[in-house]
This record gives structure tokens, C-alpha cells and sequence, in this order.
């Protein structure tokens, strides 16, 4: 029997707010700045998240078609261990850091680095991995020690609701929030003054956001999609390539912003490598992946119809698969050969179960795609040599990569996660979730005593003072004016001037010659 989730309810649009003023005021009342207030909202949490689990399995099971096993694997398990990974860390994190780099003179004002919450802060999660998404971030500023409200994607109410409850089972009120809502109730919560925004979402929203929060100079962290590419080569294994390249595209049915949007394959391997995806298609569903419990289905209507039209737009050829049935939302895993990078289905980011192939000639003509078509996408996938993934990882960027696989990089809770350029900005998961939402402030302590040390910085300024103050501040350059790095000899040279040291070379040259003649 299916577990009854609760229902799934708009937060009224006047009560924001007043929501958003109850959790700054609370950030002002300093009680989540001890580690021990947010070791013991982490823990609440947790088992909040454990109690609840069958409705979490079945929210995202309505919300996303999703299997058991992904939820456990992408949902469930890692908030959970996410928290124990955190608690046990959030001491150590926390300590006050003795700075680096600092001069003797400075280190008697005791220079070192203090973490301090950011203070109230935004998190808008996503509908594909609802729940990670969502509390993964939370996870963090509450670490942090900051208060926080939460707006969930309505694009999985379910799951919005099962969180909505989990909240208020476990964290407490006067510092941690949920708003429930669509675009009118984001709006609303823009429109209120946070100390950062944490954003999980398209580009398209994410420049929203971002033009938003400059408004009022407000931080913020953007987790957006890409254009991902990857990258079979003629040395790569066909076998290998596709059976993991489709791992990466039929995982939450290709709903994953770090999956690749296309494969850039060398013409002599195209044929191999579209034979053996209709082989491991057919190991992965022996039934075909409609029949399969294993395979999700698309989010929505909307997405659906979304996905739909850009395959009927595209020039390319189906090679594999091709089935789409919007009653059921389901889009069977389809394979699309295209000729042309202007093709829909690579300009544009599909966030869904298409794999599509372009040929090229070499790795360098991949390599120039890939820039033009995306310069910064989130995640980038290159199969073949050591030497070959080298050189793709040399020549372009991405926010992570992964060699001879999908996006694992992204599936490991405790690596640093982020974009680069326009796809997004900031990193989360494991220490990366505490630091995004910690301000490192810098703090000295001038001791009394030293005042006599500091005539020097006081007026009337005077030409004693100013070599005073250049003698304990300038740091001698190593290197000489061709940006040549200066050795020990050059630099003596350098110090002292050629001619003393030829005069000193010319005094121990006649001593020793006066010496050699006393012995004779």
C-alpha cells in the first residue's frame, strides 16, 4: 500500500514577509552560531529524513516516475550521510585559522581567520533531484550556522509537501523556514532582503536571480545546467563508451544537468559505438525500458512537450529507440545522429533521454566544437587515451570532469561541486557546503605595548619615516626586469653591484698570490 503523502499547498503570498523577517530577526538572536545548536539541528534532521523515508520513496516515485533504487542512492541516502559527514567535520571547520604568509612584525597582532555564518540565506532547489537538492544546500547553511528558508521546485510537489512536513518535525521555527509556491512566491521572496541566495535551476532563471540579487549587492551561488559534451575518440572502447555514456543519460531519465547533452565521436568509431548503445540498451531493460522499473519518466507535461519538440525539430537521424508516449510521460532512451552543431538537440540544453552523436574528423575539430558550442559547461566527458584526455582537459574548461565515464565526479557527496562562467557560480557538497555559506573574516589584535612601533604611520611624515616604513614593507622582486627569475649568484650579484663583488673577487685573488709567495 502506497504511503499517503501530505497535500501540497502555496504559501499565501502576504505571509512571506513575515516569514522572511521571522528568520532574519532569529539570525540577529545569535543562538545558531554555536556548534553545538547546529550539531543538534543536523542530527534532528537526519532522523526526521529517516522517519519519513517511505513517504520520500514515494513522493519522488509520483513526482519523477522515479525507481527505489535511485531515490535511495540520490535522494534519501545522501542528505543522511551528508549530515553525518558534516557533524562530525563542523567542529574542526569552525576553529578560527592562523593566517599564512604573514611577516614576523605583523605576527605579533596575532592575524588569523574567523568563520562566521553569512546570516540569513535563500535556498530554491530543483525538481530533478528534489530532495538533495533542496537539502543538500540546507545542509550547509545550517552547518554554517546561518537560518535559512527553503523554497522547494514546485515542478515536484510531492516531494515539496514530504518536506515541507520533515521541516517541521525536526528544525527548529524561529530560524528555518519552507515557502511553498511557483514564480508569484519566488517573486515575493526576491523581493526581500537575504544575505545570500543559493540557486538550483536553469540558466535562464539563474540570470533572473542573479540580476535580482544585485539590486541589493546580495551574494549568491548558482548550480545551473550545460551544454555538456563528451568525447569518444578512435583509441576509445566502444563497449566501455556506451555503456557508460548511457548510464549517464538514462540515471532520473536524463533529467541530470551533468549528463552530457552530446557526444562528439570520431567518424571511424561512430558505427561501433551506436552498435554497442543498442546492445547495452537491451542488457539494460530486457524488456524494453518502458516495461522497466528501473527506468523514470519525464517530470511533467510541460517537459515533456518541451523534449518532444526539440526532437521534432532536429535534422538528425534515430538510430536507436525513439518511442514517446505523453500519457505516461515516458521518453524511451533515443540514440539521434546529426550532421550540424546548430542542430536542436546540441544548441540547446535537452535535460532528458536523448543520446546524440556528432561526427568529426579528430579530436582537435571535437575540441573546437565543444568550445564554441558551450565554453563553460558544467561537466565535460572524454574517452580514449590518457594522452587523448589530457589534451581535452588542456584546451577547454568546465566545472568538473570526469575521464572514461558520466558524470561521477558529481555523484561523489563529499567532492567539491560547482559551474564555471554560465554554468553557475560557487561550490557546494561536503566542506564546500560549509564554506560557500561562511564568511572568512579577518581579524587582528593590537597589542598596547607597540605603540612606540608605530610613530612611524602617525603624522607629520617625514623622509625618516618613509624609509622606516619601506625598510620593514618591501619585499626585493626575484627576478630582474626581462621577468627572468634571479639564482642565488645573480641575486648577489644583483645586491651588492658587479663592481664590489669584481673588486672583492680582485682582493682574495691578490691575497692568495701574496700568500703563495711568502710560502716560496
Amino acid at each position: 500500500m502506497a504511503a499517503k503523502l501530505p497535500p501540497f499547498e502555496p504559501t499565501p503570498l502576504e505571509d512571506i514577509p513575515a516569514i522572511s523577517g521571522r528568520i532574519r530577526r532569529g539570525f540577529l538572536t545569535h543562538k545558531t552560531r554555536p556548534i553545538e545548536f547546529r550539531t543538534a539541528q543536523l542530527r534532528k534532521l537526519y532522523w526526521a529524513l529517516k522517519d519519513n523515508e517511505d513517504l520520500i520513496i514515494e513522493a519522488c516515485k509520483r513526482d519523477l516516475g522515479k525507481p527505489t533504487f535511485e531515490t535511495y542512492l540520490s535522494e534519501l541516502y545522501w542528505c543522511m550521510n551528508d549530515i553525518v559527514f558534516m557533524q562530525k567535520n563542523l567542529s574542526r571547520w569552525a576553529k578560527e585559522e592562523k593566517a599564512e604568509n604573514i611577516s614576523f612584525s605583523n605576527k605579533l597582532m596575532g592575524p588569523r581567520i574567523r568563520k562566521d555564518p553569512m546570516g540569513a540565506v535563500l535556498v530554491i532547489g530543483a525538481f530533478n533531484f528534489p530532495i538533495q537538492l533542496s537539502f543538500g544546500p540546507l545542509i550547509g547553511a545550517i552547518s554554517a550556522g546561518c537560518t535559512a528558508v527553503l523554497k522547494p521546485s514546485e515542478g515536484a510537489p510531492h516531494c515539496a509537501a514530504v518536506m515541507q512536513k520533515i521541516l517541521a518535525e525536526s528544525l527548529d521555527p524561529e530560524f528555518y523556514a519552507i515557502v511553498q509556491g511557483a514564480v508569484p512566491e519566488t517573486s515575493a521572496l526576491l523581493d526581500q532582503k537575504w544575505d545570500k541566495i543559493f540557486y538550483t535551476g536553469s540558466a535562464n532563471v539563474g540570470t533572473i536571480i542573479a540580476k535580482k540579487a544585485a539590486e541589493t549587492l546580495t551574494p549568491i551561488a548558482l548550480e545551473l545546467g550545460g551544454r555538456n559534451p563528451s568525447f569518444v575518440t578512435k583509441n576509445a572502447d566502444p563497449k566501455l563508451a556506451a555503456r557508460r555514456l548511457l548510464w549517464g543519460k538514462t540515471f532520473n531519465a536524463g533529467q541530470v544537468c551533468v549528463s552530457q547533452n552530446y557526444t562528439l565521436v570520431d567518424k571511424e568509431m561512430l558505427q561501433p559505438l551506436v552498435k554497442e548503445l543498442g546492445e547495452q540498451l537491451k542488457q539494460f531493460y530486457p524488456q524494453g525500458a518502458r516495461n522497466s522499473p528501473d527506468y523514470g519518466r519525464i517530470v511533467n507535461q510541460r517537459q515533456f512537450q518541451r523534449l518532444k519538440k526539440m526532437l521534432d525539430e532536429s535534422k538528425g537521424k534515430i538510430v536507436v529507440g525513439g518511442t514517446l508516449d505523453e500519457a505516461d510521460l515516458f521518453i524511451e532512451p533515443t540514440v539521434v545522429l546529426v550532421d550540424s552543431m546548430d542542430d536542436s538537440l546540441i544548441k540547446d540544453e535537452s535535460f532528458g533521454p536523448f543520446l546524440t552523436l556528432l561526427p568529426v574528423n579528430d579530436l582537435d575539430e571535437a575540441i573546437r566544437i565543444a568550445n564554441e558550442v558551450h565554453a563553460t559547461p558544467l561537466g565535460l566527458y572524454p574517452f580514449g587515451s590518457k594522452a587523448e584526455m589530457e589534451k581535452v582537459l588542456s584546451q577547454t574548461r568546465s566545472g568538473g570532469a570526469t575521464l572514461n565515464d558520466g558524470f561521477f565526479h558529481a555523484t561523489i557527496p563529499t567532492l567539491e561541486f560547482g559551474g564555471v562562467g554560465d554554468s553557475g557560480q560557487g561550490a557546494y557538497r561536503g566542506k564546500a557546503s560549509f564554506d560557500v555559506f561562511t564568511h572568512r573574516r579577518s581579524i587582528v589584535t593590537m597589542p598596547t605595548w607597540i605603540e612606540a612601533l608605530l610613530n612611524m604611520r602617525y603624522p607629520p611624515f617625514t623622509e625618516k619615516k618613509l624609509k622606516q616604513i619601506v625598510s620593514a614593507s618591501e619585499l626585493k622582486p626575484n627576478f630582474d626586469r626581462q621577468g627572468r627569475t634571479i639564482g642565488w649568484g645573480r641575486w648577489l650579484i644583483w645586491l651588492i653591484g658587479i663592481k664590489s663583488v669584481l673588486a672583492v673577487a680582485v682582493a682574495v685573488c691578490v691575497r692568495l698570490y701574496l700568500q703563495q709567495r711568502a710560502k716560496l
